[in-house]
């Protein structure tokens, strides 16, 4: 009885401080689950050769790292830049543009009611100070910098000594059930690289896609919204749907008819994406259906926010091979099948 009691309490001791390092558990899993799927990343790139030389071996990592860090710093000079110019020269049109768009706004049933005058000097004194607000919030966007660059030095680490912690996790269960658990975990890498492969192909050709409507609809920051919505797409479901109501609020500052023109893409875009693009770039990768998906998403949003949406399907994936593995009771073969079997070999 001692013994239960003292277990019991350090087993609550312990759920008690992962709830208070919730935050640094959460920044480890998603660093180790980014090295499980960016491993054969850093492999493939690594074997890639210009003649007999391979000029990556040794340095894959590093050349990973740089591009991450060359790409959002890209970003990052060419999209803020022209949004800041933007806000404060639509702060100076304001006291002239306003007027006219509550004008048409009266022209919409039901919103004759509003009280006009509170709008525009919300409306005011909101857009005079959202460059202030940006600038004031560089306490919140460092710590964001930490997060991720602490992020990318983990990732770094396990992909280095991933073994050396993956042989250690085994070491705590007993001998004869490690090879069991180890080629499940196994099966689970493989499926979680495939998931990064086909996520990949689905990212690249949405931000192709939606740069090109962007550029042809004169969309303003076409190609910074462009990359964004191939960047959120890896959020499944929510992702593609967040930067599209992003690129509707902007082209809803110039024109209606861009408004219908983004909303019409997105549509077809749902449609080709489920009927055409997922079945054959995914097809049976992930291996689970859309339903799961879905509540690992809502379970992995509620969680962990965006890392944990960002990581809800590659977690899916872990579960449901542990649970395949562990927990489904499949049927034996029977004798029949044995020998039928037999006969086809």
């Amino acid at each position: 009885m001692r013994a239960d009691i003292a277990f019991a309490f350090a087993l609550a001791v312990l759920c008690y401080l992962a709830w208070l390092l919730r935050a640094v558990l959460l920044l480890l899993y998603v660093s180790a689950l980014a090295a499980v799927v960016l491993t054969p990343v850093v492999q493939a790139t690594s074997r890639f050769k210009v003649g007999n030389v391979r000029p990556f071996k040794g340095r894959a990592i590093l050349i990973l790292l740089l591009a991450v860090a060359g790409g959002l710093t890209a970003f990052g000079f060419f999209a803020f830049p022209p949004v800041i110019r933007d806000l404060h020269e639509f702060a100076k049109e304001m006291p002239t543009r306003l007027p006219t768009f509550l004008a048409k706004l009266k022209r919409i049933p039901f919103a004759d009611q509003l009280n006009t005058d509170e709008i525009t000097t919300k409306a005011q004194d909101f857009i005079s100070n959202a460059a202030t607000y940006i600038l004031l919030s560089i306490k919140n966007w460092a710590g964001a910098i930490f997060s991720i660059a602490m992020g990318l030095i983990l990732t770094v680490y396990f992909i280095l000594e991933g073994d050396v912690a993956y042989r250690w996790g085994l070491s705590f269960f007993p001998p004869e059930k490690r090879p069991r658990l180890d080629a499940a975990l196994q099966r689970a890498e493989v499926r979680m690289g495939q998931w990064l492969l086909g996520q990949g192909s689905l990212m690249l050709i949405l931000g192709l896609t939606s740069t090109i409507v962007y550029l042809s609809l004169h969309v303003r920051y076409a190609y910074a919204l462009g990359v964004l919505t191939g960047l959120l797409n890896i959020i499944p479901v929510m992702g593609a749907a967040l930067s599209i109501a992003l690129a509707l609020m902007v082209a809803a500052i110039d024109s209606w008819g861009h408004v219908l023109g983004i909303a019409i893409f997105y549509v077809v875009w749902v449609q080709v994406e489920n009927s055409f693009l997922v079945p054959r770039i995914m097809g049976t990768r992930v291996g689970l259906p859309g339903i799961s998906i879905l509540v690992a998403l809502l379970l992995g949003s509620e969680l962990g926010g965006v890392l944990g949406a960002i990581v809800s399907v590659p977690t899916a994936v872990l579960v449901s091979v542990l649970i395949d593995e562990y927990l489904v009771q499949k049927p034996k073969e029977t004798e029949a099948d044995q020998s039928e079997a037999l006969e086809v070999d």
